[in-house]
């Protein structure tokens, strides 16, 4: 059994740029992509401004196009799992008139990135074509590699006025107004700024970034899809937010950032027993997300699997965002030796699990979870990658 390989960027080079010729008769002049990204640890800590530990993918979206003098965009998209239609145009959007979000809803992304985009002078018209492995709905951020691929594309039309950082707050406010999804920021944070060989301490308080070496080539990351994707997905997360705003309220905080567990326990009272359960999740998945980064450093695998597995119980306990083809996903994995740990990750109820283990044991560990799983994975092992980048044509 063989994970299904990430595809290479210059396959996904080659598909946007025949498409492209196919739909407006001539080759595009631009070209840039944005990876994926898995979680390795620190899940629903980023909008409580907390530490999350993610790692850019070695799976793309990629963006083609050439500018136009009429001020008119005309954007396409290859994926066969994207609304209909795959192809929209509409003009480039002026303070009277605004763009707005509305079908199809892949557009959605890229249109919030342009109506934000912090233009340091005009921005031109354009026709574009994206293209994307980064699988929709499985947890892998396809929706922030958009966002990001977009934003990127749109640098090398019209430079921006604004700082690094605040590209990545660009995008999550395409995602917040456009999209309806109250994202925090890391999606959008490593697309941007991904480091091969490494996966990134993000402070989503301070938005301060910390590489940790992961370039061992005697360990493997294996990203299981579920390929399930519960309807309870994307009306809990407002519902989740919200509750630990709440929490936090109550505790007389700004956010759960600034609550350790003996002001937890302490203000236990105050919250009803919801709140408390989401609390403890997320003050201590903050505090997990510390010590794993830490054991990554030191490659002390053994302590940071175990975070990872107190991580997805806790998820499942307290959050309750797991379902049953996570938790089956995570225990076929453990079952395996050569495992570290193993645990959902993305905003649940369905998408992937992120596995941490031995390389020379991914095969038996995909070999075991495709026998016993009761539904069909699709397997991804990839190493840490970089960030949206400009590629040349």
């Amino acid at each position: 059994m063989a994970a299904t390989r990430p595809s290479e960027g210059a396959a996904l080079l080659a598909e946007a740029r025949a498409a492209f010729r196919r739909e407006f008769g001539s080759e595009p002049a631009l070209a840039v992509s944005a990876p994926g990204r898995v979680n390795l640890i620190g899940e629903h800590t980023d909008y409580n401004a907390g530490l999350v530990l993610p790692m850019a993918l070695e799976l793309w979206t990629v963006l083609v196009g050439m500018p136009r003098s009429d001020g008119h965009i005309s954007l396409l998209t290859t994926s066969e799992h994207a609304d209909e239609p795959k192809r929209v145009e509409f003009s480039v959007p002026t303070a009277e008139k605004p763009l707005e979000p509305g079908l199809p809803r892949w557009a959605n992304y890229m249109k919030g990135v342009i109506q934000h985009y912090p233009a340091a002078g005009p921005l031109p018209g354009f026709n574009a074509v994206v293209t994307s492995s980064v699988p929709l709905g499985g947890g892998l951020s396809s929706s922030a590699s958009l966002e990001v691929a977009t934003y990127t594309f749109l640098q090398q039309l019209c430079p921006d006025s604004g700082a690094a950082i605040s590209r990545a707050m660009v995008c999550q406010q395409a995602e917040h107004s456009f999209a309806g999804v109250p994202c925090g920021i890391m999606d959008q944070l490593i697309s941007l700024f991904g480091q091969k060989d490494h996966a990134l301490l993000i402070d989503c308080r301070s938005l301060e970034i910390h590489p940790v070496p992961l370039s061992d080539p005697g360990i493997a990351v294996l990203i299981t899809n579920s390929n399930v994707k519960h309807s309870l997905g994307s009306s809990q997360y407002p519902i989740r937010r919200q509750q630990c705003e709440s929490a936090a309220k109550a505790l007389g905080k700004k956010s759960l950032r600034d609550v350790d567990m003996k002001d937890l326990e302490i203000g236990k009272e105050l919250l009803t027993n919801l709140e408390y359960l989401r609390a403890r999740h997320v003050v201590s998945e903050i505090q997990r997300t510390s010590e794993a980064a830490a054991a990554l450093s030191s490659s002390n695998y053994l302590v940071f699997g175990r975070l990872m597995v107190e991580s997805h119980n806790s998820l499942r306990d307290d959050f309750e965002v797991s379902c049953p083809e996570l938790d089956q996903l995570v225990m076929l994995a453990l079952s395996v030796p050569g495992v570290y740990g193993s645990r959902m990750t993305g905003g649940g109820f369905g998408g992937c699990t992120v596995t941490l283990l031995e390389a020379d044991v991914a095969t038996r560990v995909m070999q075991h979870i495709q026998e016993q799983y009761k539904g069909t994975a699709t397997f991804y092992l990839s190493k840490a990658a970089d960030g949206a980048k400009v590629q040349p044509l």
